[in-house]
């Protein structure tokens, strides 16, 4: 008996260091460092590119284990840029975006499944105040260390029916078809990072002395 409650605390101990290398991050996307980007079907034979210039997110993740990721981002809408101003204002209008009503776009994951080499991650994306689950296809993700902390790339791709979120504006073309496609390509490179160390505190001042009486 005793035998067997020594070899099992030994294995105990065993296990304790690889459970120590279990490390969830918390990284912050970077905006310089990313694109969050669209393409949708054009007067049926061209696809035009789009993106929003500003967003935030949070990737959460054990390096080891791409299963553990969890990622969570907001979306400026009426940052969206076609590099088309006329276009970019009718987007933002109530026959798309309608951002005076719906200024955000998040994306909540939900959980993450491994596909091939790919991982799914599911979640909730709210677009007009309309939430909807999607999946993005995520390749898995690499690190490196950098700037005093871990630096993660992610590559993920997903598509969805702009009509689920309540924007239906369209037009027929006299030859057949429409101006803009139903489905919407989605394009995310993204860059994130844990937060930065701070600065060390700076010495005060030395106070000036008191000049004596």
């Amino acid at each position: 008996m005793l035998r067997r409650i020594l070899a099992g605390s030994a294995c105990l101990l065993l296990a304790l260091p690889a459970l120590s290398l279990a490390e969830v991050l918390t990284l912050e996307v970077d905006p310089n460092h990313s694109e969050v980007g669209f393409l949708v079907k054009h007067n049926v034979v061209s696809r035009v590119p789009g993106r929003f210039d500003k967003f935030t997110g949070t990737v959460t993740i054990d390096p080891k284990d791409p299963s553990t990721m969890k990622l969570q981002g907001n979306i400026d809408a009426t940052s969206i840029d076609t590099g088309n101003p006329k276009r970019d204002e009718h987007l933002k209008s109530p026959d798309f975006f309608d951002v005076a009503n719906n200024p955000t776009i998040t994306f909540t994951s939900k959980k993450v499944t491994k596909n091939g080499d790919n991982w799914d991650v599911v979640g909730d994306i709210m677009i007009r105040g309309v939430t909807k689950e999607i999946t993005l296809q995520v390749e898995p993700p690499a690190f490196m260390q950098a700037r005093g902390g871990t630096l993660a790339g992610i590559e993920a791709k997903g598509k969805i029916n702009r009509k689920d979120f309540g924007v239906n504006w369209n037009r027929t073309l006299d030859q057949g078809g429409v101006v803009v496609s139903d489905d919407v390509d989605l394009v995310l490179h993204v860059e994130a990072h844990t937060p930065r160390p701070e600065q060390a505190a700076q010495p005060a001042a030395p106070k000036p002395e008191t000049a004596k009486k």
